[in-house]
């Protein structure tokens, strides 16, 4: 618990230093690439914080263009995973709280992160719809179909906005698998390890042009969670 309580108070100031020096950067830089690197140092040197390494594989199976990443989600440790090791930048779709917090969430809106309100299912929609114009773009975006973190490294059932998102913009989903995480940062508890996360991306999964609209988002989860849950430890 000591150990978690000093990785705060490090990790903390180093969060605020960076989002400061990514909202600055935004006005120079429109692209996002400035704050993409920004977001990358800020994952590497939390992981680093607390002695976490992160291995990848399967990038051979990452298509031009487009796509959205979906992942299991076991800690927040996740998130510093996916920033500071997917080969491609990545813009994200976060819970709404995310973007209320001060200097950190205006930084996530300069990035051109996403938010999601998850207890309005009009607004949820809006964010879709937002997501989808990102994509449209030719950016690439990431999210976790489970919604919240899982206590006991299962899958949660999945939420439909995602697949709706995909269908929409018409772009190939990847699904990652992440394992270890849970392990560094144990749910419920204000406890962390060192130790290895492992993420694993597989096949793009796209929707068969055939297929009706609702039967295209049900096809695309079974299929995007079959794959999340074939390496899943």
């Amino acid at each position: 618990m000591v150990r978690a309580y000093l990785y705060l108070a490090l990790f903390i100031p180093l969060t605020f230093l960076f989002s400061v020096s990514a909202l600055i950067a935004t006005l120079f830089d429109g692209s996002g690439r400035a704050y993409a690197r920004h977001a990358r140092l800020w994952a590497r040197l939390a992981l680093a914080l607390n002695r976490v390494e992160v291995t990848v594989s399967g990038i051979e199976h990452l298509p031009d263009g487009p796509v959205v990443f979906m992942s299991n989600h076991q800690s927040n440790f996740d998130i510093l995973a996916l920033l500071s090791s997917m080969p491609r930048q990545i813009h994200w779709i976060a819970k709404k709280e995310l973007f209320e917090i001060p200097v950190f969430g205006p930084s996530m809106r300069r990035g051109g992160y996403i938010p999601l309100d998850r207890g309005d299912g009009r607004k949820a929609l809006q964010s879709m719809e937002e997501a989808a114009d990102t994509i449209r773009q030719g950016k690439s975006v990431v999210l976790f179909p489970e919604g919240t973190r899982s206590t006991d490294q299962k899958l949660l059932p999945f939420k439909r906005g995602g697949f709706i998102l995909a269908r929409k913009a018409s772009v190939p989903v990847i699904p990652v698998t992440i394992n270890g995480s849970g392990r560094v940062n144990p749910p419920n508890q204000i406890r962390l390890y060192s130790g290895n996360i492992r993420m694993v991306l597989h096949p793009a999964v796209t929707v068969p042009p055939d297929l009706r609209r609702n039967e295209a988002e049900t096809w695309l989860m079974e299929n995007v969670r079959s794959s999340i849950q074939s390496t899943l430890e």
